[in-house]
C-alpha cells in the first residue's frame, strides 16, 4: 500500500507538471487577459455497467452509455450528444485491486440544431485503468487511475482525425447511510471528484480538459444489481483557446449488474469493481 500511495503522488504531480510546462511554453500573446467562462449547459446520462465474470481472475466490462446534451429548442434534457460503447477485459489481482485493459467507439450527434456539417462522426479509443480500493470503517474509498488513447474528428467535410491522450485520475468515496456496510438493502452516498488532462500536437496549452465533481445516492438491490443517481459539476478548457473554459451541469443515472455464471460457491466479488 506505501509503494501505491507513493505511485499515486507521483502520477498526480507528473499530470501537473505537464500542463504547467505547457502553459509556460505557449505565447502570451494567444490568451484572453483574463480566463473566460462560458455559460454552463445542462445534460442528461444514462449509463449501464455490466462487471461479467469469466474466470477466477478475468471479468468482462461492457459499458453503455446514452448522453444527451440540451438544445435551443429543447433547453434541459436536449438531444442526443454522445452513445458509448465500452468494453474491456479486466484482471483481478485482488479483492482490492484490478486493471483492465479494452477499446470504445463513441458515436459523437452534432447537437448544433443550425449547423449544416455532418450529424454524425464516430470516436475512437483504446484505454487502460488501474483500480485500487481500500475499506475505512464501515465505507470503502477507490482510486482510479484511467489512460485513454483517442482519435477524434469534428462535423465538418473537411475535418481529419487528430490523436491525443487522456489521463485521468477519480477518487471516490461510498458511505452507507442506513447499514453498517455496504450489502443489500443499503443506502448509500458516494462523493467523488476526478480530473481530466490530455495531451497531442493538437493540444497548445488546453491541457485541463475536464475537473469534475459529483454526489451520487445510490441503492444496492442485491449482490448483482444496484443503481444510483446523482449531479455532477464540470469544467475544463476548451481545446482551441486554453483562456476559454467550458461548464457544464450533468444529471446522471446510472445501473451496475454483475452476472457471474460459474459454478463455485462464494463466486461474487465482495466489492464492485467497475462503477
Amino acid at each position: 500500500m506505501r509503494r501505491f500511495k507513493h505511485f499515486l503522488r507521483s502520477f498526480v504531480f507528473v499530470l501537473f507538471l505537464c500542463g504547467f510546462a505547457q502553459v509556460l511554453a505557449q505565447d502570451d500573446n494567444e490568451l484572453p487577459k483574463e480566463s473566460k467562462f462560458k455559460e454552463p449547459t445542462t445534460k442528461l446520462w444514462f449509463n449501464t455497467y455490466g462487471n461479467i465474470r469469466i474466470s477466477k481472475r478475468l471479468f468482462w466490462d461492457a459499458q453503455t452509455h446514452f448522453r444527451f446534451q440540451e438544445t435551443a429548442a429543447t433547453p434541459f434534457i436536449g438531444q442526443v450528444a454522445q452513445v458509448y460503447n465500452r468494453h474491456a477485459i479486466g484482471y483481478i489481482y485482488s479483492k482490492y485491486v484490478n486493471f483492465s485493459l479494452g477499446g470504445v467507439l463513441r458515436v459523437n450527434f452534432n447537437t448544433n440544431e443550425l449547423s449544416e456539417d455532418k450529424n454524425v462522426v464516430p470516436e475512437w479509443r483504446i484505454w487502460h485503468q488501474y483500480q485500487f480500493a481500500q475499506p475505512v470503517y464501515n465505507a470503502m474509498i477507490y482510486h482510479r487511475i484511467r489512460i485513454e488513447h483517442r482519435w477524434t474528428k469534428g462535423f465538418t467535410e473537411d475535418s481529419d482525425y487528430i490523436y491525443r491522450n487522456r489521463w485521468r485520475y477519480m477518487f471516490r468515496a461510498k458511505i452507507p447511510l442506513n447499514n453498517h456496510k455496504l450489502e443489500t438493502g443499503t443506502l448509500y452516498v458516494s462523493p467523488e471528484a476526478e480530473l481530466i488532462m490530455q495531451s497531442g500536437k493538437a493540444v497548445v496549452g488546453s491541457v485541463m480538459e475536464d475537473l469534475r465533481v459529483t454526489t451520487t445516492l445510490g441503492y444496492i438491490l442485491n449482490p448483482r444489481l444496484k443503481v444510483a443517481a446523482g449531479l455532477m459539476y464540470s469544467q475544463g478548457q476548451t481545446l482551441y483557446n486554453p483562456g476559454v473554459f467550458k461548464q457544464s451541469w450533468t444529471m446522471r443515472f446510472h445501473v451496475y449488474f454483475s452476472p457471474d455464471f460459474r459454478k463455485v460457491k462464494n463466486k461474487l466479488p465482495e466489492i464492485h469493481f467497475t462503477d
